[in-house]
């Protein structure tokens, strides 16, 4: 197999296990990890409407709906109308919702801490510095990807037209 291949699968099959863990802890606080990302996303940029935390998060508008519907059933946020579009709502954390993430977000430091300390600080520097480096490849191929898709794109509309 492939160098590049076999250290990709090893970096998804970590994700996916830190995921896990993570997760774990935090449901043992009552907020799973992707409930805290619409949380934190609201405690951080403030009160948003559904389709910018579906944008944000870069999910369906259904599923947000859905995960708003359930995080305000359990009181960690709140809708209100919106002051400049009487159609759409608000999304708001709430006091609960904030405490509850501060809850959660403990155990999910420890946790990070106690997978981290197996590595020296240098260790930490390189690692820093190779995701840096890959995330940012990452977003030039995504560049690239959307160009050639907006090309092809004017391409067939020019074709039609």
């Amino acid at each position: 197999m492939n160098k590049t291949i076999e250290i990709s699968q090893s970096m998804f099959k970590l994700y996916h296990q830190v995921s896990r863990l993570i997760n774990e802890c935090m449901m043992d606080e009552g907020v799973s990890l992707a409930r805290s990302k619409f949380l934190l996303l609201l405690e951080c940029q403030g009160p948003q409407r559904s389709t910018d935390i579906a944008s944000a998060l870069g999910f369906a508008p259904r599923t947000v709906t859905e995960a708003i519907d359930g995080l305000e059933r359990d009181k960690l946020v709140k809708r209100a109308p919106d002051p400049r579009d009487r159609r759409a709502k608000i999304v708001s954390i709430t006091e609960t919702g904030r405490n509850v993430i501060s809850a959660a977000q403990q155990p999910q430091h420890k946790t990070i801490e106690a997978i981290f300390e197996v590595l020296d600080e240098t260790q930490k520097q390189n690692l820093s510095e190779i995701i840096h480096c890959l995330s940012e490849r990452t977003a030039e191929v995504q560049r690239e990807r959307d160009r050639r898709a907006n090309d092809s794109t004017v391409s067939a509309l020019r074709a039609t037209g």
